[in-house]
């Protein structure tokens, strides 16, 4: 598992971000405070703070630099 600090602070890159990481066959979790949502959630996203950076957590073994990768433009 790998944790990245994200940022999502527009309706149009939460859809993006979603769009995204739905073509991995992996689970991703948003970590923001106590709440923990499924990343591929677009209304839990739309339930937590997106003013402040949130932790997204990649439960993945392999294909993460890939993964990373198409993460780039959320990274912090």
């Amino acid at each position: 598992m790998k944790t990245v600090q994200i940022s999502l602070n527009s309706i149009d890159k939460v859809k993006s971000f979603v769009n995204d990481i739905t073509k991995f066959d992996y689970d991703f979790d948003l970590v923001s405070g106590r709440y923990v949502i499924d990343a591929k959630s677009i209304m839990g996203i739309f339930s937590l703070d997106l003013s402040k950076p949130i932790d997204l957590s990649i439960h993945a073994e392999e294909d993460v630099d890939e993964i990373l990768e198409v993460l780039k433009p959320y990274l912090i």
